[in-house]
């Protein structure tokens, strides 16, 4: 929470002139607002997807446009850990593959689909997602390996020199922007997760007529704004706040793999071997990292 709400400072900082650490508590103070009106995270969420919709497209047209040197971009498709950059490696994967998001998912699903005869429509639902997701995160890594190859970065803000070739002097306000709109998305998001998961554990209504339910989104806010108000550099706070991600991710994929190979869980819906080796192949992975971030935390 408090990597999602000093986000949305930086943007805002960059555009205002206040530092992060001031504007970080009071949107933490407009998020506690936001979350407990009525049907207005449903509104931002469409206001958001248009936004996001709007980076995206700007990120895959710069991309093409500063013209990457494919061969060095395929090498670069080969993992390899640089020396001293297992935080920033751990961060990225935690970034893309959030552990709670897949308690938000869970919950939008049962929501959403009722059916098994929908399955199909679930799966091309996840897999666009996903298809895009990969795509956007390609554009931006891409272009700032292509634009910023070598340049020192002190504040996410900087992004924005990768932005130049399409955008010129409206790089700046562009991202900032984009950052406005990112960290919004998930600081509205982040304490519904950490509801959810709860609520499912000990059995709670989901929605804010149950006062636990209610209480923890309050918390959660509440503790994103002490971080965010105690002045750390604002790239440390995200990046220790998605290597923690990358920490907890073996713990979830391994969780989502065994309960999801069980007969007595999912019926005939239960993975297949090649799912089952494939989910333990990921497992291994992000148990290899979490291992490596948890050493380079300490």
């Amino acid at each position: 929470m408090g990597g999602d709400l000093t986000g949305t400072a930086i943007g805002l900082s960059a555009i205002t002139g206040i530092p992060s650490n001031i504007i970080a508590p009071i949107w933490g103070c407009c998020i506690l607002v936001i979350i407990n009106i009525g049907d207005a995270v449903k509104s931002l969420e469409k206001l958001l997807s248009v936004c996001v919709s709007v980076m995206a497209i700007v990120f895959v047209v710069t991309m093409i446009v500063v013209k990457p040197d494919l061969g060095a971009v395929f090498s670069g498709a080969l993992p390899s850990v640089p020396e001293g950059s297992i935080m920033t490696c751990v961060s990225l994967i935690g970034t893309t593959v959030v552990p709670y998001n897949m308690f938000i998912h869970a919950t939008s699903s049962r929501k959403t689909w009722h059916d098994p005869k929908q399955l199909p429509l679930a799966r091309f639902d996840t897999t666009v997602s996903m298809i895009i997701g990969g795509l956007i995160t390609g554009s931006v890594m891409i272009t700032a390996g292509t634009v910023m190859r070598g340049m020192e970065v002190n504040s996410a803000i900087d992004m924005a020199v990768q932005l130049e070739p399409t955008l010129g002097s409206f790089s700046v306000p562009f991202l900032a922007m984009g950052l406005i709109a990112a960290g919004i998305s998930s600081a509205v998001i982040t304490p519904l997760g950490v509801s959810y998961v709860l609520a499912g554990l000990f059995g709670w209504e989901m929605n804010k007529k149950d006062k636990r339910f209610f209480w923890t989104n309050i918390a959660v806010v509440v503790a994103g704004i002490i971080v965010a108000a105690t002045g750390f550099n604002p790239i440390w706070i995200i990046m220790t706040a998605q290597a923690v991600n990358g920490i907890f991710l073996p713990i979830i994929v391994f969780t989502l793999v065994y309960v999801t190979s069980r007969s007595r869980v999912m019926g005939q819906y239960k993975n297949n071997m090649v799912q089952n080796v494939l989910g333990a192949a990921v497992f291994l992975i992000s148990l290899v990292i979490g291992i490596n971030s948890l050493t380079s935390l300490f």
